[in-house]
């Protein structure tokens, strides 16, 4: 009788739950506290080690690795063996005598011999394709990275704007409950009672959009993360303010040429192109096959040696060897636009963070606290009757404006910041 493996569904459901224990330990989260909680450094780090797309570029290096081993082999040596002159069509002739004297039987061992290095000089263009294959992969990790920091500082907006929803309801609602017993102590009309009460609506829209704005959000920060790497209901943690960055735009240049991935690849590109040009030099030269024969024809044994060389009178590999020069500058060419490139990417992210900089100083210049101030002295007023409803209905949108562009602008700021570092290529700023 069989027994069905202890493998089971069961058995891995339970690998499961000790695995996300696991985690929950090594983050500082308890089951009971709630949602698994996860800072930026976290979900850079799943999405390093689960991101499917990330999984698959790697394997491209190890691919890269493994024609290595192609390029470094010896060419087969060549086997070969016939006997000629069997007497298949009369048989009785079929004897030992017959096939002694009458036949013929050749064993021979063909080998070629490489010439110019070409086994070198394939090995050494297999290994710059595999630095450029790594520093491009690298340079995918350097995208994801910054993907999901922006993912989740979309993740941080949507979880302050709900706050800032939640909270705005409450204090509204504290307006209606006090509108409704002015009301029916005559202090105001119906018509204002009703205008303040319909108000609500507003406030509960806002909370139900800043939701979903969340729940996406977190669905599409778990899709780079991969879905396996963390819980449905798992949630960021991670502070959502203002933090200056310092650094110059010429230090961070010269970071950038020094650590940006892309660049490394192209810089590595030339110097794969020249390895191309060099082994297509090396395939014009021709190579050489050596022979060595045994042969029993008519009851004599006798032994042969060849020597076999192409004459290079029309193929010397000479378009190819042309195609790698003008490859070679096509690679110095596009390390040229990288370089290019990368001073212009710092550049552009450096402004962008100053003019987001700026933007939010402004408003924590004094903006909120006048706009708070603002709508505290018409709630009172109103309430006291001192100004009308629709000055006090203003002031509170007026309110609700200017911190939710307050967050929007903080998150462009943050986003800047990420952008920065994408285009340094290193999460190191001053």
């Amino acid at each position: 009788m069989r027994h069905k493996s202890v493998n089971s569904p069961l058995r891995k459901g339970w690998r499961s739950v000790l695995g996300w224990m696991a985690f929950a330990m090594m983050t500082g989260t308890a089951f009971a506290q709630g949602p698994i909680k996860i800072t930026l450094d976290d979900a850079i780090r799943l999405a390093l080690q689960h991101n499917h797309s990330l999984l698959a570029a790697r394997t491209t290096i190890q691919q890269s690795q493994d024609q290595e081993i192609t390029a470094n082999l010896r060419p087969n040596p060549v086997l070969f063996t016939d006997w000629e002159y069997l007497p298949f069509l009369a048989p009785g002739s079929f004897n030992s005598t017959y096939l002694h004297d009458s036949t013929e039987a050749d064993l021979g061992l063909s080998y070629l011999i490489e010439r110019g290095k070409k086994r070198q000089h394939r090995l050494q263009a297999a290994k710059d394709q595999t630095a450029v294959t790594t520093s491009l992969v690298a340079d995918n990790e350097r995208t994801l990275t910054f993907q999901v920091a922006a993912l989740f500082v979309n993740v941080q907006l949507a979880g302050s704007t709900l706050d800032l929803a939640q909270e705005d309801l409450q204090s509204y609602q504290r307006t209606v409950d006090i509108s409704e017993l002015r009301y029916n102590k005559g202090a105001i009309s119906e018509d204002d009672y009703l205008k303040i009460d319909l108000q609500l609506l507003q406030f509960q829209n806002d909370v139900s959009q800043a939701q979903l704005a969340k729940v996406q959000a977190l669905s599409d920060l778990r899709n780079l993360l991969g879905y396996e790497s963390v819980p449905a209901n798992y949630d960021v943690a991670g502070t959502f303010e203002y933090n200056k960055v310092q650094g110059n735009l010429e230090d961070l240049q010269l970071r950038a040429l020094q650590q940006r991935p892309d660049l490394k690849a192209a810089t590595q590109g030339v110097t794969a192109a020249n390895s191309q040009y060099l082994l297509a030099k090396a395939n014009g030269k021709q190579d050489v096959t050596v022979q060595a024969n045994y042969s029993h024809v008519n009851s004599i044994n006798t032994t042969t040696f060849y020597v076999s060389v192409p004459l290079p009178i029309f193929d010397r590999n000479q378009g190819e060897i042309a195609r790698t020069r003008h490859a070679v500058t096509q690679s110095q060419e596009l390390e040229k636009s990288a370089n290019n490139q990368v001073m212009t990417d710092v550049r552009d992210a450096y402004e962008n963070l100053q003019t987001s900089d700026k933007i939010v100083v402004l408003y924590r210049s004094g903006y909120l606290d006048r706009a708070k101030k603002d709508r505290d002295i018409s709630e009172y007023a109103y309430q006291r009757g001192a100004v009308s409803l629709l000055d006090f209905l203003d002031a509170e949108r007026s309110y609700r404006a200017t911190q939710l562009a307050y967050r929007q602008a903080l998150a462009a700021w943050l986003l800047a910041v990420e952008q920065l570092r994408e285009a340094v290529g290193t999460r190191s700023l001053p």
